[in-house]
């Protein structure tokens, strides 16, 4: 049963496509507040290599600045990977790599995707990338699927010229499902060879002809050297300049800037605004702090600079000589009215010595809920040996000009959210991709965004075979669906039965209602018992829903240097913990990982465990949980 809460968590944000009710992934995902989307790089040309692309160097190059995020077999298990806010992609997985293109892979290593934290990597030639692009072509496949690829192809192809398939302009466009189609079919330089092959021996040709395109050798490799970028040096001071100033139009926000005294350093500046419609504190202070990826992939990014400043009556602020190496990431902080707020990121590209940080926003605080719009809660029923657990999944917005401060009462429930009548063991998580709550000393804040918040509040009832389930909702909203396990029917007559719909490999019986009222209460009665399929955590439920956990979902090729900010924002002073000790030898199944992942979670929201030791032992936990799902 515990394995189904990491299930809906992965759940809530996919494409759930109903009779009556959409969930789109377009809408859940959302990037940081303040995220000022990157120029887009210039038109790219034609997209295919100047000479064959190298899997030895790409490997080089791959495992400095990919793995550490995407994994060592790019299954996004990576160790800094763990930590990001966002799922990295696994296209170590053949469904996620068959349908793309090497020149849609290299078109991202290009120009980044920065609404997923990955930054052009122009530290990078043109040459590298595709050698890293063809590299992590090959994690889906193996060397004995290629040899089998080849023989296949010798012996029912053997007078088919390879000149097609050694064409980089031509392949570079191609993925191997269109391969496999032309394997299948031909097309007017290749007849159709493969028709009596099996779906295996298929993709293995196309596995094979893919490769005919690289170079693997080590020589071609001396033509494309690894371009390496030495970690900086932690620098404490800067030194200002009393020089010139320049000219109001190179001036970015902020007061004029001083000339740059040294090579490699630079100014960045940024801004407060300020929307509290009272005056700034005149001794605000601001902390301009900078990370690096070093050398060794897996401590994960460092911070390596730090400097306080004063920010200025109007708001501005100003860092001068600030050595700015390339990729070098830099958020502004400061702590206002009991909350620490952030900058969004800046990434230091190639020949910049200004930069300019989005501004960090002060909004007047209120403590009245009443002006969120909750638009969605769903709410899943999943059934244990002794009891059920409940959880309702919520997303919501705070359209208004207040950040709305959520105090949690003792025992941590929250003001606009009421758990089930007679439940038990309530709380709560932030959902990953939702819009970023604030972090406050008894609770967290929901600045105004036009963005979605999700949340998951969770809470046990006692079992019975037919439960009287009753809810209240503080807040209207606009609707809500109630998810059920196959065999398990609810009776309400004001809710809009939809049927047995199909979620990712389970079953579930759903219903709707539309526009709830606040204070309403939605009363319905459970009965019935889970078909044993669907209630059931099995090896083979588990495998089918691996794209779920190591999140097959898109394309990204290269380290995350943007994802630092997410997991170093809250750098609070850390405690050691005692409570969580645990040996891999511990655990017989993947259900009792999930149950120790689950019981981890607790007594970090219990304040039981500092937030260092939860991510780090959390981290160890899906690893030993990975290593039973696929063992």
């Amino acid at each position: 049963m515990k394995f189904s809460f990491a299930i809906i968590i992965a759940l809530a944000p996919l494409a759930f496509f109903l009779s009556s009710c959409n969930f789109t992934l377009a809408e859940d995902i959302t990037p940081p507040p303040n995220y000022v989307p990157p120029t887009p790089a210039p038109t790219l040309g034609p997209l295919y290599p100047a000479q064959a692309p190298s899997t030895e160097n790409g490997a080089a190059i791959y495992a400095e600045k990919c793995s550490p995020c995407h994994g060592e077999t790019g299954l996004g298990d990576g160790e800094q990977g763990i930590q990001l806010g966002v799922t990295v992609p696994a296209f170590g997985l053949p469904e996620v790599a068959r349908p793309a293109s090497l020149a849609q892979w290299y078109t991202t290593v290009t120009r980044g995707n920065m609404e997923r934290f990955m930054p052009p990597f122009t530290s990078l030639s043109d040459q590298e990338r595709w050698d890293v692009s063809a590299y992590a072509m090959t994690l889906h496949t193996s060397q004995e699927e290629i040899e089998m690829g080849r023989q296949l192809f010798e012996t029912n192809c053997a007078d088919c010229s390879t000149d097609f398939f050694k064409d980089l302009s031509k392949m570079s466009a191609l993925s191997e499902v269109e391969l496999a189609r032309i394997i299948k079919q031909g097309n007017e330089d290749i007849p159709a060879f493969g028709t009596n092959l099996g779906e295996d021996e298929v993709w293995a040709v196309a596995a094979y002809l893919r490769t005919l395109t690289y170079v693997t050798d080590s020589v071609a490799s001396a033509s494309t050297p690894l371009s390496t970028t030495e970690p900086a040096a932690v620098v404490g001071t800067t030194v200002t300049s009393d020089a010139e100033t320049p000219s109001a139009e190179q001036t970015p926000v902020g007061p004029a800037l001083s000339t740059v005294a040294r090579a490699g350093f630079g100014t960045i500046s940024g801004s407060v605004e300020n929307r509290t419609g009272a005056d700034l504190p005149s001794d605000l202070k601001v902390t301009l702090r900078g990370y690096d990826h070093g050398a060794d992939p897996s401590t994960g990014p460092q911070e390596v600079f730090s400097q306080e400043g004063q920010v200025n009556t109007d708001g501005s602020f100003m860092f001068e000589n600030v050595e700015i190496p390339l990729n070098r990431i830099f958020i502004a902080e400061l702590a206002f009215d009991g909350m620490d707020l952030q900058s969004g990121f800046t990434i230091v590209k190639e020949g910049e010595t200004r930069l300019s940080l989005p501004p960090i926003t002060l909004y007047e605080k209120t403590e009245d809920t009443s002006a969120l719009v909750i638009e969605e809660a769903r709410i899943f029923f999943e059934y244990g040996t002794d009891n059920i657990q409940v959880f309702n999944v919520y997303s919501f917005r705070n359209p208004n000009d207040a950040i709305i401060v959520v105090k949690l009462s003792e025992n941590s429930e929250i003001p606009f959210i009421k758990s089930p009548e007679g439940s038990s063991g309530f709380g709560y998580e932030h959902m990953q991709d939702s819009e970023s709550f604030v972090q406050t000393e008894n609770g967290f804040a929901i600045p105004p965004s036009e963005g979605t918040y999700g949340l998951v509040a969770f809470a046990s009832l006692p079992k019975s075979k037919e439960l009287a389930f009753s809810q209240e909702f503080v807040l209207p909203i606009t609707s809500v669906t109630v998810f059920l396990p196959e065999g398990v029917t609810a009776k309400n007559s004001e809710m809009t039965d939809l049927g047995v719909q199909p979620i990712q490999n389970f079953n579930y019986h759903i219903y709707e209602l539309a526009n709830v009222g606040a204070g309403d209460k939605l009363a319905f009665t459970v009965s019935g018992a889970p078909k044993e399929a669907v209630a059931a955590s099995t090896p083979e439920t588990i495998n089918s829903n691996k794209n779920l956990l190591i999140g097959a979902a898109a394309l990204g090729i290269a380290l995350v240097l943007a994802g630092a900010w997410m997991y170093l924002r809250d750098r609070k002073h850390v405690e050691e913990a005692d409570d969580v000790e645990a040996k891999d030898d511990e655990f017989e199944s993947s259900e009792d990982v999930m149950d120790a992942i689950i019981a981890l979670d607790d007594l970090h929201r219990a304040k039981k465990l500092s937030d260092e030791a939860h991510q780090k032992r959390r981290a160890e936990l899906k690893e030993i949980l990975k290593g039973k799902m696929y063992s």
